[in-house]
């Protein structure tokens, strides 16, 4: 959410830099309805003073015995209460027309991202690790011999439809062991605290976290009006809503594994083979609040725990920034993460890392009060994969694959893998 006394302030800065991500200037049409609606409350609060002071003249005009103005006067306080009532209803329906639509405008790109129309047009600022050199044509995921009988969609589609998977046997137990280190080095390495959240909230939360109003079609509704969440930065992001944290509580970093849930709407046609863009999903969420002078180096602390994480499982990426064209609705600045796929030959995204400023605070007024005095601030909220586990299987089936159909298993996940190394051609833990 954007604050409209700084568009009033700098309307040419902010259309600049909605344009830098290719979107029209907006500050005329904002600040039309803003002027329309201080107009409205000023008016109320000229035709108040002018009802209170009609009021305390009624008194004495009652006890002059001047009839005439008596009425004239009460006449003038209804007409005044009156107009004071419709001006408030006016000014209050310019203030939602307002607030609606600051809701729909996208969060302005840091100074330091790149320009660019789309993925294209994204930097690359690391690049991690050598792919493999295979003396074989490289399989995808689902087409390796250990993982067939164990990724089964087809059972799936017969409970919900396309974009689901069952795993099974040890696939599920790797997926489930990727996970389990995630978390594990998350608490015990990155010092983030470890939260259980529900995937189930209110229209309050998705709207703070800013999913809603533009992106409602990209999730599931239930009938009783709770979202399922597209990832848990919704739920950890929204638990500071409302309050007023102290600076020495800052930063609060949080990290959830939860299921995801989203329609995938828009992306008919992508990725329909494996389970790379799927309904239902698990992943580990990172999520920070910060003081504002600490956003940024946050964000690179935050990169470096999803980064850790693939190197630590031995698996090729590449870090990307993304352009202004590219970034999402509440990003001010995000770093891709991309982890090598040799089944495709290409680097896949696997994690996103964002910082959104204070635009997502200012949705859900989540405020910290400076130890040197003043009034609150809002304070900076980051969010970022780290990693998105169905997504870090495929990398690590995929990079660890065999000419005899086995799967070479990366060492970190042996302690939650009884000891197992490696998943044979015939789908078990050897």
């Amino acid at each position: 959410m954007h604050d409209i006394k700084a568009i009033r302030e700098n309307p040419t800065d902010f259309d600049a830099a909605l344009a830098r991500r290719g979107d029209a200037p907006l500050s005329s049409e904002l600040l039309s309805i803003d002027a329309a609606r201080r107009a409205k409350i000023q008016a109320a609060e000229e035709a108040q003073a002018e009802q209170n002071k009609a009021s305390k003249l009624v008194g004495a005009a009652k006890a002059s015995g001047d009839e005439a103005e008596f009425e004239r006067l009460r006449a003038l306080v209804a007409e005044k209460k009156a107009a004071v009532a419709q001006l408030n209803e006016e000014a209050k329906a310019e203030d939602a027309r307002l607030t609606d639509m600051l809701a729909r405008v996208p969060n302005l790109p840091a100074d330091d991202v790149p320009e660019g129309a789309d993925e294209e047009d994204n930097v690359e600022v690391k690049l991690w690790g050598t792919p493999r050199s295979f003396n074989f044509t490289a399989k995808e995921h689902f087409e390796l011999e250990g993982v067939v009988a164990s990724m089964d969609f087809d059972t799936a589609a017969k409970i919900s439809g396309a974009r689901f998977v069952m795993l099974k046997g040890a696939v599920a137990r790797i997926h489930r062991a990727l996970a389990q280190f995630m978390i594990d080095t998350h608490v015990d390495q990155n010092e983030l605290t470890e939260v259980n959240s529900p995937v189930l909230v209110r229209d309050e939360a998705m709207y703070g976290t800013d999913k809603l109003p533009k992106f409602g079609d990209d999730s599931y509704q239930t009938t009783n009006g709770w979202w399922l969440v597209p990832t848990s930065e919704v739920p950890l992001t929204y638990s500071v809503a409302g309050d007023i944290l102290e600076q020495s509580a800052l930063p609060i970093r949080m990290t959830a594994h939860t299921l995801c849930f989203r329609s995938e709407a828009g992306s008919a046609g992508r990725d329909t083979s494996g389970m790379l863009r799927q309904h239902q999903f698990e992943k580990v969420e990172m999520v920070s609040v910060t003081h504002p002078d600490e956003s940024d180096s946050e964000q690179k602390r935050m990169l470096g725990c999803a980064e850790g994480l693939l190197e630590a499982l031995e698996i090729p990426y590449r870090t990307v920034v993304l352009c202004t064209g590219d970034m999402g609705f509440g990003a001010r600045r995000t770093f891709d993460i991309e982890a090598w796929l040799p089944g495709q030959n290409a680097y896949r995204e696997i994690s996103s890392v964002s910082t959104t400023g204070d635009f997502q605070a200012r949705r859900m007024n989540a405020r910290f009060k400076p130890e040197d005095g003043g009034k609150p601030q809002f304070v900076h909220t980051l969010n970022g994969s780290g990693l998105a586990v169905g997504r870090c299987l495929i990398a690590v089936l995929e990079n660890g694959q065999q000419n005899n159909g086995s799967v070479s298993l990366p060492s970190v996940l042996a302690p939650y893998l009884g000891g197992k190394t490696t998943l044979t051609s015939a789908g078990v833990l050897a």
